[in-house]
């Protein structure tokens, strides 16, 4: 064999290997898990501005929005199953340029949902929440608050920890009902004051089965940023010399 043709098969190898990569790394993504950045701090204390976690597709099967770029296009779900309420999901909204969200699924098809000074109502029933002691809360780079935070625990027994820094007078703590229309759900972020969710209808609203991609497993990385930060490379590197690693965090299940 030349020394051209051994080259030029020592070319092929490498690009069959980066192919495989490439298709492997695909599969991981559209079928298994998808890594996702927490870009805002509407899920604090839960999660936090520049948390990193992987996503399950498989959790609630597979919509035209589990591919990269929307390249399948299809109606409703395959291999799906329904989101549980206290599930943290990642969906695709369609009211915000179809940016991807997260958000606590709060809202089954079917269900009445109604804030009333502060207190989560689902269908007619106060939802039970336990005053905690305050404390330092991060809820941007460099920015910590002490705010009123409470247990609350949803009718199927899942129990996470809110934020209400404006008390109960914020202006989402009085609401109209909202009655979930079939194949729809309601969701709220943990940190009561600051979310943009299924309160607001002209920017979230209700959400179809269709639009989730995933449910948010397991942090694998975090970095104190700043909010609206982009998750990029230079970004990451930059906060990595800064010493702004949360390793605190690393590992962490999404709860």
């Amino acid at each position: 064999m030349t020394d051209k043709a051994k080259r030029e098969d020592g070319l092929w190898e490498t690009a069959k290997v980066v192919i495989q990569a490439l298709l492997i790394a695909v599969v991981l993504r559209t079928f298994l898990f998808q890594p996702f950045f927490v870009p805002s701090g509407s899920l604090i204390p839960t999660l936090l501005i520049g948390d990193r976690m992987f996503v399950s597709k498989y959790a609630y099967g597979y919509s035209k929005h589990s591919f990269p770029f929307d390249l399948v296009n299809f109606s409703g779900r395959i291999f799906g199953s329904e989101p549980k309420r206290g599930d943290i999901a990642v969906f695709h909204n369609d009211k915000d340029g179809g940016k991807d969200y997260i958000k606590r699924v709060i809202g089954l098809p079917g269900d009445r949902i109604q804030m009333i000074k502060g207190i989560l109502h689902i269908n007619g029933t106060p939802v039970p929440r336990e005053k905690l002691p305050e404390a330092p809360t991060e809820i941007s780079l460099n920015r910590r608050v002490v705010a009123p935070r409470y247990k609350e625990t949803l009718p199927n027994g899942v129990s996470y920890t809110i934020l209400k820094i404006d008390g109960d007078h914020g202006s989402l703590d009085d609401t109209q009902v909202f009655d979930v229309p079939p194949g729809h759900f309601f969701m709220m972020g943990d940190n009561r004051d600051n979310s943009s969710d299924s309160r607001v209808p002209e920017m979230v609203g209700y959400v179809p089965l269709e639009n989730f991609i995933g449910r948010a497993e397991i942090l694998f990385f975090s970095l104190d940023t700043g909010e609206g930060e982009s998750p990029s490379f230079q970004g990451l590197i930059r906060g990595i010399l800064a010493n702004n690693v949360r390793w605190d965090r690393t590992f962490k299940l999404v709860r």
